[in-house]
């Protein structure tokens, strides 16, 4: 009897044992956290989350509510849901603009979930591997509290690839050499965007270069164009503000203020003919009286040159660096509010504005999350370059779309000769274009194999600089994460290159929120299910869902386009089409179901074209559909030129 009491209690103890470690554990609290818990999860996978942030959700819940898309047709999965759930809380099929703290209650439901643990203020303090296996990490809490998690997978969701640096993996700081893989906007930049005018003097005593260098001007010089180096773009914070007087607290002097930090920012305004306060910040409005202001022009939000050791730097070291950025930031709004050197009709305009008291109440109404748009970047078993950017390789292995162009904010701030004369300029700054979405490969989100097979890094990813400023949008990184957490489920207590990638995809097409509900059916302009495009042109351009719209500028009368719907359609759906903000005026929609018909305007007019995107989903109405009754959409007008994108059908 006795042996078995001991036989109970050895095996009693050995379960215990294992349920201490996970099957998955996440570092980071980015939005793609959110996604890639929840998708390890969803496949059954204990999850814990190690999050040292005081928020979740990365910069989606920081104050960028002026979502990055690049085109709407990238943003998939459960990241699409995100957008679709924030749509339902302000009325609207999908919502690409919002208030933080709305952004933070959707991505906190998807945590409450049995099996996902949160564990908040924990920083990585260490990784243990046996070989090229990571077998737990040791993480400390800023009172000198230590934790050790074991699991089968891990995955690095944090903005500094702060895992992936402690376990051994290859990546890179800085920008490489266009020479490292044939591109040419990687690198040293000097270029036109947000940059100053010539001839402003970067002295203290103006053409007294034994004065010093006013503040935020480096002692760096111009190089040659596409030079590699380890600077790093510039960080800032998105500013979420208020003009509504009841939920206002005002912007105080800060208790490190410098007013000398933005002497450079008056010699700006006096060689401006016209200042207005777009020149100096990209001011975005959202809902809730609120706004998301970003950097803009020549001396903005962004600190630039101030950040280049943060990659690497230790907890405490970047605590200094991000209160550096605070005091500037805080300092830079005070400056503009109270310095008689401001123009008044920006001063006036920002002395409408303060911190909004329902956003951030645990943190000063102030976002704790500083935009750390680039820091270390994985060399992983692919890395993502220029011509990825540019749709010249072959990816079979796409897990997800980017869309966005190549876009690095500037590094540095240096003195440069022109004519025989020193003056300062930006430097870093690059704004290309792509021009469609492209996939992003799988492997680009794995370490080299001999390296380490049960990591995953879907916000550090493997990339070159400037593709990963196309890359880096948190829609993307959302999607990535999905990815992920997909991913460390299937590998197992397996290696994390070897899973079948197909098999994401199918998931990704057939079950893409991971609830199980009918996936969206679309109908893009090259689908078999359209009907008379004779005369009608295949048109690229930026306003499209996808690659192209379709353009037709003949007779009204010989205009025959039609959409027939798809036969395995079953049960009541809302139609959608896509309308372009610079699209034909005026649109006629002849939506007949067997034998009913119904015709539905669109004038280009009433379309609210928000954000960066250049148009939106505009209902056609509810209509049941079965394989029986069949159907189409016709598209047609009578003024002379006609635009026809995609038509999408979404389950009730």
């Amino acid at each position: 009897m006795r042996t078995n009491i001991l036989f109970l209690i050895v095996i009693s103890l050995s379960l215990l044992s294992c349920g201490r470690g996970d099957d998955v554990c996440i570092y980071g609290g980015s939005s793609a956290c959110v996604t890639a818990a929840y998708s390890a999860a969803h496949e059954g996978c204990k999850v814990v989350i190690i999050c040292p942030d005081k928020t979740i959700g990365g910069m989606t819940t920081g104050g960028l509510g002026q979502t990055d898309i690049g085109n709407k047709q990238a943003v998939i999965g459960v990241a699409r849901q995100f957008y679709r759930k924030l749509g339902e809380h302000y009325g609207k099929l999908e919502q690409w603009l919002f208030e933080p703290h709305v952004a933070e209650e959707i991505l906190m439901s998807y945590l409450d979930h049995p099996r996902i643990r949160l564990m908040r203020g924990w920083y990585l303090e260490s990784v243990q591997k046996n070989g090229n296996r990571i077998k737990s990490i040791t993480c400390t809490d800023r009172n000198g509290k230590t934790t050790t998690i074991k699991a089968k997978q891990f995955i690095d969701c944090s903005y500094e690839g702060d895992l992936m640096a402690a376990a051994g993996v290859s990546y890179r700081v800085g920008r490489e050499d266009n020479s490292e893989y044939g591109e040419t906007w990687d690198g040293f930049q000097l270029l036109d965007q947000h940059q100053f005018r010539d001839g402003i003097d970067p002295f203290v005593e103006p053409g007294n270069p034994e004065s010093g260098l006013l503040w935020g001007i480096s002692d760096a010089r111009e190089i040659a164009n596409g030079t590699g180096d380890t600077c790093v773009q510039a960080y800032n914070y998105r500013i979420c503000l208020t003009d509504q007087k009841d939920n206002m607290i005002p912007i105080g002097k800060p208790e490190r203020y410098d007013p000398s930090k933005y002497e450079l920012l008056v010699r700006v305004f006096e060689a401006d003919p016209d200042p207005q306060i777009w020149n100096y910040f990209i001011w975005s409005m959202m809902p809730g009286h609120k706004t998301d202001i970003n950097n803009k022009g020549p001396f903005s939000t962004d600190m630039i040159g101030m950040n280049h050791s943060y990659p690497e730097a230790s907890w405490e070291e970047r605590d200094k660096i991000l209160q550096d950025h605070l005091d500037y930031t805080l300092g830079l709004f005070y400056f503009y509010q109270t310095d008689p050197r401001v123009p008044a009709n920006i001063q006036n305009e920002i002395r409408r504005w303060g911190l909004p008291k329902d956003e951030y109440v645990d943190n000063g109404h102030w976002t704790p999350q500083i935009y750390v748009r680039e820091s270390r970047r994985l060399v992983g078993e692919y890395v993502a370059t220029q011509a990825d950017c540019e749709g010249k390789t072959e990816i079979s292995d796409g897990i997800g779309y980017a869309a966005y162009g190549m876009d690095s904010h500037n590094c540095q701030r240096i003195v440069v000769e022109r004519d025989g004369k020193l003056m300062v300029k930006n430097e870093g700054d690059v704004q290309k274009g792509v021009s469609h979405p492209y996939p992003v490969s799988y492997r680009s989100l794995t370490p080299k194999r001999a390296e380490c097979v049960n990591l995953l890094v879907p916000v550090c990813l493997s990339a070159s600089h400037i593709a990963y400023g196309s890359i880096r949008m948190e829609p993307v990184f959302m999607g990535m994460g999905q990815v992920a957490g997909l991913a460390a489920a299937m590998a197992g207590k397996g290696d994390v290159q070897t899973i079948d990638v197909s098999e994401i995809q199918r998931i990704l097409k057939e079950d893409p929120f991971l609830d199980g509900t009918e996936p969206e059916t679309l109908i893009d302009e090259d689908s078999e299910y359209i009907e008379g495009k004779d005369g009608w042109n295949v048109v690229p351009g930026n306003g499209s869902y996808g690659r192209t719209y379709l353009n037709f500028s003949g007779a009204p009368e010989d205009n025959h386009l039609k959409y027939n719907i798809p036969t395995n359609l079953d049960g009541e759906y809302g139609i959608y089409a896509f309308q372009q903000g610079n699209g034909c005026e005026e649109t006629i929609f002849e939506i007949r179901i067997g034998e009913s018909v119904k015709s539905v305007s669109f004038d280009r007019a009433s379309l609210i074209v928000e954000g960066q995107t250049r148009g939106e989903w505009v209902s056609l109405g509810t209509y049941t559909l079965s394989k029986d009754l069949g159907g189409s959409i016709r598209f047609f007008s009578e003024k002379p030129e006609l635009h026809a994108d995609a038509v999408l059908f979404v389950k009730k």
